[in-house]
């Protein structure tokens, strides 16, 4: 299982991104070897927030239909307050979206995120490469 976050995703639907060819490379890898790749509703949202007002309507239509490939947890009251919780602690280190996503990646135990942001490495996950 590998974790997908909007980092990556951003650069997949947007051709011009300088990490493009990479993460199709790695989707297209991870998808031949079988891997599954799992994110979060909040990684949607934010996901498609950013690609509306970067990219347009036309690539948030495409990509809500190709996200169909990913298997989504759907964030419950618990874990948005255990996220808040930690967002509160650490002072906004690092985002509200990623603090959900670190703590989806250790309830299932996933160590590899597709994903260009160091935050991840330096909350002790891997990047996953093709």
């Amino acid at each position: 299982m590998i974790f997908v976050d909007t980092s990556a995703i951003y650069a997949w639907v947007n051709a011009a991104d300088s990490n493009h060819r990479r993460v199709v490379a790695s989707l297209a890898a991870a998808l031949e070897a079988g891997e599954d790749f799992l994110t979060h509703n909040y990684v949607l949202v934010e996901s498609a927030v950013l690609l509306r007002r970067r990219l347009g309507w036309t690539a948030v239509r495409r990509f809500l239909h190709d996200a169909a490939v990913f298997q989504v947890r759907w964030i419950d009251e618990a874990l948005h307050r255990a996220a808040l919780d930690r967002f509160v602690r650490r002072r906004g280190r690092v985002s509200l979206v990623d603090e959900v996503s670190f703590l989806v990646m250790r309830e299932r135990g996933i160590s590899e995120a597709l994903v260009f942001d160091q935050d991840f490495l330096r909350e002790g996950f891997r990047y996953y490469r093709a």
